[in-house]
């Protein structure tokens, strides 16, 4: 039995170390975890992976000694490494799915697993329904073990992310490229694949993470920022993984954030266009409308999902989806995994720039031009002193949702996930739970960054 309980949101299980995330609950979210993947994909065996957490590698010990205690033989990788590969390995060796000790980009006193399937991604809303119900019915460990076996998740992986692009064709990019990897588990990825044309910061272990949650967000990047800013390298890149790898973001050669927001459409335009790529474009719906833009500028379909990853991949499984991308930077790909990337979305990034021998925020205000769609997106992240807060308030906007938003008319109401709102401008405010942590999350996107502010100031006020 689990000593407090285990709820999975987004993507997994996450909790306080020593507080939720303890060896016995753990025990308890593999076990089940495990019992549902063996049912659930065919294949054989389950492979454990984990991150740069405090206690990572134990915690992954752990579970392999549960999997194993199940019967079902176990692949324990003898290091770290991105959450995409752990995806890639349990579709590339036949397994029934993986389970990865990660917190991804929550603060350094979290830790948490992930559930993949054996297609290689996250697995569905039913899936994760069946763990949870597992749970409550779990017999006791057996004393015959199955083997556990180590394995190396790299060499694959890196093999995989090769097939995509030219890596000779990087390798002479007429940019630098910076990786500020955040000290998480994909240092080391890029340097592999193009060598000492990479320059990577802050790529040693620290479970604290230097002080800052490991999340692609401005303010966690501050140092990196001015380190790129200061190079005098004509042409330069920054690229930054969370602490899994599996999302990014980057920074312009001024050391100005550039976030997914900025990013997917430049990528959606260099498979499209200069790629000649063809397929369906899948947004999440706290995503730009400017990835609608780009998309129907190519004649490309689009798709709008709740947040989660897990509904893009569910797609991706069924349908010739081109790019699957979600606000926070998890991006998927036609012909890979149906699973977000980092390390793929960076080598795109770096041939876009490579192939144009332009900026990214160069590239980036030329596709606003050229859809004549020009806005500024933010989010804010508002703490709760209790859930019940959030409760109350989706209750009201459920059953009385306003009409009209600071004078202007609201054409549209997304309840599916959270609520947005979108204004008779085309402007939009969104109010959604975090799937992974006590806080609301707050979106807009307006013409400029005042009325962006001012609809989040809205926002703010209605739980205040």
């Amino acid at each position: 039995m689990a000593d407090t309980p285990i709820r999975f949101g987004t993507d997994g299980w996450r909790a306080v170390i020593a507080d939720g995330f303890t060896f016995q609950n753990l025990t308890v979210a593999a076990q089940a975890s495990a019992q549902v993947l063996a049912r659930t994909y065919p294949g054989e065996g389950i492979l454990v992976g984990y991150d740069n957490r405090f206690l990572s590698e134990r915690f992954a010990a752990h579970v392999a000694e549960v999997v194993a205690r199940l019967g079902i033989p176990v692949y324990l990788s003898t290091c770290v490494a991105p959450t995409p590969a752990f995806s890639w390995g349990a579709k590339e060796r036949g397994c029934h799915g993986a389970l990865v000790i990660t917190a991804s980009h929550n603060p350094p006193h979290y830790s948490g697993l992930k559930v993949k399937g054996g297609f290689g991604g996250s697995v569905p809303p039913e899936v994760t329904a069946a763990i949870e119900q597992e749970m409550q019915s779990l017999q006791p460990l057996g004393s015959h073990k199955a083997p556990i076996h180590t394995w190396d998740p790299w060499p694959g992986y890196l093999a995989q992310l090769s097939r995509f692009v030219d890596l000779e064709k990087l390798k002479g990019s007429p940019a630098k490229i910076w990786v500020d990897v955040m000290f998480g588990s994909g240092a080391g990825g890029l340097k592999r694949l193009l060598g000492e044309k990479v320059i990577e910061l802050q790529a040693h272990r620290d479970p604290l993470f230097g002080g800052f949650p490991p999340e692609p967000l401005p303010q966690n990047l501050q140092a990196s920022a001015q380190i790129i800013a200061a190079d005098p390298a004509p042409l330069k890149m920054g690229l930054v993984f969370d602490g899994d790898a599996d999302r990014i973001a980057a920074l312009d050669g001024q050391g100005h954030f550039l976030s997914p927001q900025i990013l997917i459409p430049i990528l959606i335009d260099h498979l499209a266009g200069r790629r000649g790529l063809r397929g369906e474009i899948v947004k999440t719906i706290s995503g730009s409308e400017l990835f609608v833009k780009v998309a129907q500028h190519y004649g490309l379909p689009v798709t709008e999902m709740p947040v989660g990853f897990k509904y893009i991949a569910e797609r991706m499984m069924s349908t010739e989806v081109l790019l699957g991308g979600e606000e926070s930077g998890g991006i998927g790909y036609l012909g890979h995994i149906p699973e977000r990337d980092a390390l793929l979305s960076a080598l795109y990034l770096i041939e876009a720039v490579t192939e144009t021998g332009q900026d990214l925020s160069t590239i980036y205000r030329a596709l606003q031009e050229r859809e004549g769609f020009t806005s500024v997106y933010l989010r804010r992240d508002l703490h709760l002193a209790d859930q019940n807060q959030q409760t109350e308030l989706f209750k009201r906007l459920q059953m009385d949702p306003p009409a009209e938003i600071l004078g202007q008319q609201v054409i549209k109401h997304f309840d599916r996930d959270g609520h947005k709102f979108v204004l008779a401008d085309g402007s939009w405010v969104m109010i959604r739970g975090s799937g992974t942590e006590p806080l609301l999350r707050l979106y807009s996107e307006a013409k400029d960054t005042g009325e962006v502010n001012t609809l989040l100031d809205w926002a703010t006020s209605l739980i205040a």
